[in-house]
């Protein structure tokens, strides 16, 4: 008889998961309490357009790279399309009214940069230098062969953000600069590791891609694959209770009622929210409110624009805005003072873009007087708090892409609230819980819990991201496997 694994949500991390244990012969069940699978892979359609919710572009999918690898073992290669961002510039760095490129390749992200700082140029060697012996120091991210989950030296860890890129260069706007890809993970002054922006860095100087079609392919790909291999991934399917006895979990409950008898559960959903479903003394209190203490990071608000037809040339590139010329600050800024604006790629070789997203951070705390509510069913204070915000971030585009406003034929927005509904993260936050350099074991969740049958993964393991929730559900399902034979597979699934 197959040993049951019972995986708690379809984000990115459950389905890999459910993709590497279903091919290695468990009998896995995949439950999403939503009616679409995806987590941030989510997409909606509005107007005949399909707009992404939370992936934004992925990284190393060249050939032979980190991500590419992954793919290529995870059967994601044949099944999704991918359009390269420009190998000169794959994202714009605007600060203070100055624009700065980031390249891709490392000889390349040097050459474009020292451009600008051409006194620098040095610095800048050193920056891309250290960036890849970070990722060289993390024996997974290079599929070594390991005997333990290490990611990074105690330095990449115990050194924050901006400290490692200070102690790189003296030239403070180019500091800005190299910091200016803080919304892919949330960046926070004297607390973010340096590994994290290490490895997301070195992801993208390697190379950089949207995914053609929408995220929701790769979801799809992967809930495929594991129903080839015997498994199932089953929607409308919400987990309200985590039944245990004295000595590990024995099934769970869903909302309709019905009882799953269970041999491992791997939780995809917040460390927070999964021990809220567990009433067991195998969880010590202590335990509990070190989770529920934990701060996470901040969500954020979301303009999806849809574009009059060929009316709009696409951007090959992602457009970072700070208005003023620190941009650690713009945490505290008023809301349209940083942002994030990219293009989505809906079809190959495009010419015209047909659809867009803004996104700048937003506190938990902005919504909270609506917290409660549905989708849909705020009241019109509530369309009216948005509708601002809109107004605000749209105004600001306007003064970095004249026009732009005029060929917009409708738009739609997202706040906190809504990211909380549809990926269950605890606040809306984008990135689960903050690693803080300050308190690394505190703020490190482990893949492992006191049950011994009761695993974690997702962007609270290891850290967020298509590449970094990748690697942290290879970390969950070594405890089934080990993690050389997975390395083994995956080496095996890159050399045919």
């Amino acid at each position: 008889m197959k040993n049951k694994v019972l995986i708690m949500g379809s984000g990115l991390g459950g389905l890999v998961c459910g993709y590497i244990l279903s091919k290695n012969g468990y009998e896995v069940v995949v439950l999403e309490k939503n009616k679409q699978i995806g987590g941030c892979l989510q997409t909606f359609t509005r107007k005949g357009v399909k707009f992404n919710t939370g992936m934004h572009y992925i990284g190393s999918m060249d050939k032979g790279q980190l991500l590419y690898r992954f793919f290529t073992y995870l059967n994601l290669i044949n099944d999704i399309k991918i359009s390269r961002l420009d190998p000169n510039g794959h994202d714009v760095i605007s600060i203070a009214g100055n624009c700065y490129k980031y390249a891709s390749g490392y000889e390349n992200f040097t050459e474009q940069l020292s451009k600008q700082f051409p006194e620098q140029w040095q610095d800048i060697r050193l920056y891309v230098q250290k960036i890849q012996e970070i990722a060289r120091q993390s024996p997974l991210y290079n599929l070594q062969y390991i005997n333990n989950s290490k990611f990074t030296e105690t330095d990449a860890i115990k050194t924050s953000v901006n400290d490692f890129i200070g102690s790189i260069t003296q030239n403070k706007q180019l500091q800005n600069v190299l910091a200016g890809n803080m919304p892919l993970y949330a960046g926070i002054k004297d607390k973010t590791p340096a590994y994290i922006h290490a490895l997301i860095s070195n992801s993208y100087m390697q190379s950089a891609f949207r995914i053609v079609g929408g995220s929701d392919t790769m979801a799809n790909s992967l809930a495929k694959s594991i129903h080839s291999f015997g498994g199932k991934v089953i929607t409308n399917a919400e987990v309200v209770r985590i039944n245990c006895d004295t000595e590990k979990v024995t099934s769970v409950t869903l909302s309709n009622g019905e009882i799953h008898d269970i041999n491992y559960l791997i939780s995809n959903i917040h460390p927070h929210a999964t021990l809220d479903k567990i009433d067991s003394s195998l969880i010590r209190k202590a335990y509990r409110i070190r989770i529920a203490e934990l701060e996470n990071t901040i969500s954020n608000f979301t303009v999806y624009i849809k574009f009059k037809e060929n009316t709009t040339p696409y951007l090959n590139y992602n457009y970072y805005y700070y208005e003023h010329d620190d941009v650690w600050n713009n945490r505290n800024h008023n809301a349209a003072e940083s942002y994030l604006y990219m293009h989505q790629c809906n079809t190959e070789n495009a010419v015209f873009a047909d659809s867009a997203k803004i996104l700048r951070y937003m506190r938990y705390g902005e919504v909270k007087k609506w917290e409660g509510t549905t989708t849909g069913n705020r009241g019109s204070d509530y369309l009216e708090f948005k509708e601002e915000k809109a107004y605000q971030l749209l105004q600001k585009l306007e003064e970095s892409f004249p026009g732009i406003n005029a060929a917009i034929d409708a738009y739609y927005t997202s706040s906190p609230l809504t990211y909380q509904d549809y990926t269950a993260t605890k606040a809306g936050a984008m990135y689960g819980i903050v690693r803080d350099k300050n308190f690394p074991a505190r703020t490190y969740i482990s893949q492992r819990t006191k049950i011994p049958n009761l695993f974690m993964t997702g962007q609270n393991i290891n850290f967020h991201g298509i590449l970094g929730v990748t690697m942290g559900a290879i970390v969950t399902c070594a405890e089934f496997l080990g993690i050389d034979a997975i390395i083994k597979q995956i080496d095996e699934a890159n050399n045919k």
